[in-house]
């Protein structure tokens, strides 16, 4: 099997509530800047066009996004909608609330409440959709989100959502949020160099639901991008096998368990074909020792 026919389907599958999608997924925020979403020089806009109709041919069915995901010239919400719509029966699109920026791209104060229902309507609008898939509640640091969960869950009963989920979150807002509604999954900072995300992994697994971790490939580059030196674990890894250092990192991800899905975000054309064939990269209990220590030796 070479590089160019792997589909995101060897990953295998997973249910988000209801939906089924592959575990390899992709994430729409590297699409807007060269640097991160909020930064940086905007992607030429057929590349990115070009890559996500790409993403969706590999068999990719779970992307996403934030309409906070925007910079200058680009906003990937509608990058997605241009390449995608009509959109395919089978495809997942995650997005999420909380945060918020003004039209300079300056955060803002994060959405009261009572603001929540504009950020799923604005996602609504962006992508030409009637109702959204899934939404995240995105935590900026309160210890309680009773009050935010509730107005989601509000309208998830009103049909404008169909599944919900939290980002970066800790256990205790999963306890509180899943006696509010239905948690069908919690993105987490997570990966070789941030294993301190284990509990919340543990905690998922034991709920049956998806695991989500982002900066998977960056690692403490986080939005700037993949910038520090690669570890040499991964390095020896990526080496015995003949593929590059992202694709073990993407590997360990999915090595962490059947609930744990992979959302890497690209706006070249190579770097997202590469990352789609780390579903196909099996890691030997060797490699998985190694790999390990590296994170251990992580700081």
């Amino acid at each position: 099997m070479t590089t160019d026919t792997v589909s995101a389907a060897a990953a295998g599958t997973w249910l988000l509530g209801d939906l089924e999608i592959n575990r390899l997924g992709f994430g729409a925020m590297r699409l807007t800047g060269s640097a991160a979403f909020h930064q940086g020089t905007p992607r030429d806009r057929g590349t990115a066009i070009e890559v996500l109709r790409r993403a969706v041919a590999l068999g990719v069915n779970h992307i996403d996004t934030a309409d906070f995901y925007f910079s200058r010239l680009r906003s990937a919400n509608e990058l997605i909608n241009t390449a995608l719509a009509p959109y395919p029966d089978d495809l997942v699109i995650a997005t999420k609330v909380g945060p918020a920026r003004d039209a300079s791209g300056a955060w803002t104060t994060p959405a009261r409440p009572d603001q929540l229902r504009g950020q799923v309507e604005a996602n609504l609008r962006q992508l030409g959709r009637d109702h959204l898939d899934l939404v995240n509640l995105r935590l900026m640091g309160q210890d309680s989100l009773g009050e935010h969960f509730g107005a989601l869950a509000e309208l998830r009963d009103a049909g404008l959502i169909r599944h919900l989920g939290l980002s970066n979150a800790r256990p205790e807002h999963l306890a509180e949020s899943s006696a509010i509604a239905p948690v069908v999954c919690v993105q987490n900072r997570y990966g070789i160099d941030a294993p301190g995300g284990t509990p919340m992994l543990r905690a998922c697994a034991d709920r049956d639901i998806a695991f989500v971790p982002f900066f998977a490939i960056a690692g403490d580059g986080r939005e700037a991008g993949a910038v520090r030196a690669e570890r040499d674990g991964v390095l020896a890894v990526a080496r015995a096998h003949g593929v590059s250092p992202a694709r073990v990192r993407l590997a360990w991800i999915l090595h962490q368990g059947a609930h744990v899905l992979a959302i890497p975000g690209t706006g070249n054309p190579d770097h997202l074909v590469d990352n789609v064939a780390a579903g196909a990269l099996r890691l030997t209990d060797d490699d998985l020792t190694l790999l390990d220590g590296a994170g251990r030796t992580a700081g």
